[in-house]
């Protein structure tokens, strides 16, 4: 890959060079295009809003997971949800044979945030991951979640980027990373390049200015950030990440770059598991969305087990992005 940054992700993600680049499996002669795999996208949003399995190209060995839990499928909100709100995001990796959506949900009167992951091989989803946040009452602080009626996504993010103006897919990657290694353990150094109109949406909930709140150390309190890239749509510049942000719960008050005291609103160990994606546009991050829950400390994911606490390789000896 090239660079101290993409070697320590893709070692401590586990990622194989055949996930990132072409693949060489039997499957590639029976592999779907970008219009094929977003086709299957829309196919699987509608699918899971009829809760009909048959029409969608489903193999029986498929693995399925909600928020980090794996279980037959359909199960879980196949089951319970009703309603999209607003227009899905679709974008798709060719060389990874994977497509996401990104959608507002309702579960009868339970707003929620969808991201789903879908693996495609031989025509037949293999792989379907989901992260779906509703609103819970839980004993520390609840995700963001902002109102499902008012949520849009990020202006452009959907556009296909001329390619003469695209990054590589290791420079997308990278300035992805960056953002977590700035997220991680953040004491105001920047990891990474922003457009200074980049928003980010958690949950549905927009926050505007990301350099400015990192700048800040804002967010000292975040312990470790465990992530690796898991696709990357070329055309559209976009990544998306699989990973947990860890709190120890130990850190008290704290004072940010500007002199401030602040109190960490993490008083006890706790772990925040995400699928977080990243436009990017002229070399920087341009717009963030992601889907996150609250799940248990140390939390582990069934599709990796380079992400679990245990075998994690710590990046943020990494170099500042230039």
């Amino acid at each position: 890959m090239g660079d101290d940054i993409m070697r320590h992700v893709i070692a401590a993600a586990g990622l194989a060079l055949a996930l990132l680049g072409a693949q060489t499996t039997g499957a590639a002669a029976q592999s779907c295009d970008k219009a094929c795999l977003e086709k299957i996208g829309k196919e699987y949003l509608a699918a899971y809003l009829k809760h009909d399995t048959n029409a969608i190209p489903v193999s029986s060995t498929v693995k399925y997971s909600e928020n980090n839990v794996t279980m037959p499928f359909p199960d879980g909100s196949w089951d319970t949800v009703t309603q999209e709100v607003g227009s899905p995001l679709i974008y798709s990796d060719p060389t990874t044979q994977q497509v996401t959506v990104v959608t507002a949900t309702m579960q009868r009167q339970i707003e929620g945030y969808l991201a789903a992951r879908l693996r495609v091989q031989n025509g037949e989803i293999t792989e379907i991951e989901h992260m779906l946040s509703t609103k819970r009452n839980l004993s520390t602080p609840p995700t963001p979640i902002g109102d499902v009626k008012q949520y849009v996504h990020a202006t452009g993010i959907d556009e296909i980027i001329p390619e003469a103006e695209r990054s590589s897919r290791e420079e997308i990657i990278k300035l992805g990373d960056g953002y977590f290694k700035t997220l991680q353990q953040n004491d105001g150094t920047l990891h990474s390049r922003f457009a200074p109109d980049a928003t980010r949406r958690e949950n549905g909930m927009l926050f505007k200015d990301i350099a400015g709140g990192f700048r800040t150390g804002t967010y000292a309190f975040n312990n470790r950030v465990r992530r690796m890239p898991i696709m990357v749509d070329e055309a559209r510049q976009i990544v998306l990440f699989r990973g947990f942000i860890d709190h120890k719960g130990v850190l008290d008050t704290y004072k940010t770059t500007d002199g401030k005291e602040r109190k960490s609103i993490f008083q006890e160990p706790q772990t925040w598991d995400f699928l977080e994606m990243f436009k990017i546009k002229n070399n920087e991050i341009a717009a963030v969305e992601a889907v996150f829950i609250q799940g248990e400390y140390n939390q582990h994911t069934p599709w990796s087990k380079a992400l679990d606490p245990e075998n994690w390789i710590p990046t943020h000896i990494d170099p500042v992005v230039k």
